[in-house]
């Protein structure tokens, strides 16, 4: 980890599991994001030693999930200690509420990001998790989500639809650098493309690419500012040509 950033996340890293250690005890994080998530389990998987590690966001597809660091004796009841909550917001079929209305609701009543998990937003009816502070928090602070009214519960089970909508992107490339995949996946010239990586616009599964001609793999999650994120999802054969059949598909 060379960003100061990750350094300090490693460092707390090191202090959950020290606490863990000497407590005898599940401890548990704030929520963390993708790509903490993804730093947390490589560092984990190298440090925890004889401790057990479980990442966590209320749902098996959740984004951003909460990471409990707990003894070999604390697995059959650990699922239970993780100090989240499902919030239910309900209001009329017809107000329609965006993820973005409520984060900014959410934002706005001074939470911090690391409090709030997902948001799956859906016709009258919206779960967000959050930890067990913040949504004492919200059931009393929210009354509205922008100038929409809800009404906040906290004892309905998660019921959300969180299948995830892709548009199919297809077409060929010269290679599997990346320059050539985000060409195709935002639809830009191949040289628009390097200058989008240059200036640290794409991610590669969370992380900044080595540079313009790391190679992309299937399976590969791009990011790619102010186009989206798409996912590598099939390699076919060549054209007569020599170049490559993609499939890309895209975030909806």
């Amino acid at each position: 980890m060379n960003d100061p950033a990750d350094k300090l996340f490693e460092a707390k890293l090191s202090d959950l599991t020290y606490r863990a250690e000497h407590s005898g005890a599940g401890v548990f994080s704030h929520f963390l994001d993708e790509r903490q998530c993804v730093l947390a389990e490589q560092w984990c998987s190298r440090n925890c030693g004889g401790l057990r590690y479980l990442l966590w966001g209320g749902f098996p597809e959740a984004r951003r999930k909460m990471l409990a660091v707990y003894p070999d004796y604390c697995q059959d009841y650990i699922m239970e200690g993780f100090p989240m909550v499902c919030l239910s917001f309900s209001y009329r079929n017809e107000d329609s509420l965006t993820h973005r209305d409520f984060l900014g609701s959410f934002m706005g009543a001074r939470l911090k990001r690391e409090t709030i998990g997902d948001i799956i937003t859906g016709e009258g009816l919206t779960q967000a998790f959050v930890t067990d502070v913040a949504a004492k928090d919200l059931s009393s602070a929210v009354t509205k989500i922008g100038r929409v009214g809800v009404k906040v519960s906290t004892d309905l089970p998660f019921q959300m639809d969180t299948s995830q909508e892709f548009k199919e992107i297809s077409g060929t490339v010269a290679s599997l650098r990346l320059d050539c995949v985000v060409s195709l996946a935002a639809n830009v010239s191949r040289e628009k493309a390097a200058g989008l990586i240059r200036s640290d616009k794409v991610e590669v599964n969370h992380f900044p690419p080595s540079g313009v001609s790391q190679e992309i793999c299937e399976g590969d999650v791009l990011s790619i500012r102010g186009s989206g994120r798409f996912i590598l999802s099939g390699i076919g054969g060549e054209t007569k040509k020599g170049r490559v059949h993609i499939n890309l598909r895209k975030f909806i």
